[in-house]
């Protein structure tokens, strides 16, 4: 027993998930703030529709930081919460001056295509651990971005 966490989980298995779930935090709020780039700055003939549809994005991302954050803190560790960090760890870079509805849209979707590749990697951590709260956690979200993504490509006709 003295191996395990407060949530009887193996701590060496935890430690290992809060790296990665630290990892997809740094991605997720590259992914928020790039949104609110895309919300802020679109222009052009779709304006009214993506301005609402990046704006839900980002809502919906600022509550996965935090459900992220707060798994970490579940497992025992500690959340980043810096962007000096983040940008050490993120994969998704940093956008600038995105107007174009089409970019912004296609930049989404890499975004999404990334977050999904790397919550599966967390999935598998999950599994070996035995921890069915991370895994329930990124199961929801994987479902919901694979709905968000076939959408978004819909809007691209792709």
């Amino acid at each position: 027993m003295g191996n395990l966490n407060a949530i009887g989980l193996d701590t060496e298995k935890t430690k290992q998930l809060a790296t990665k779930l630290n990892e997809l935090l740094a991605n997720y709020s590259f992914f928020y703030q790039n949104t609110r780039g895309y919300h802020w700055n679109i222009k052009g003939e779709k304006f009214f529709e993506l301005h609402v549809k990046f704006e839900e994005l980002y809502n919906d991302l600022f509550l996965k930081i935090d459900e992220v954050a707060e798994r970490i803190l579940t497992l025992g560790f500690t959340p980043n919460h810096s962007y000096t960090d983040y940008a050490k760890l993120s994969k998704i870079e940093e956008s600038k001056h995105v107007q174009d509805g089409k970019k912004g849209v296609e930049e989404v979707l890499n975004s999404f295509k990334y977050i999904i590749t790397l919550q599966r990697e967390i999935l598998e951590l999950a599994a070996d651990a035995g921890d069915e709260g991370t895994n329930a956690l990124m199961s929801d979200y994987i479902r919901e971005q694979e709905k968000s993504v076939w959408m978004y490509s819909a809007y691209l006709n792709k």
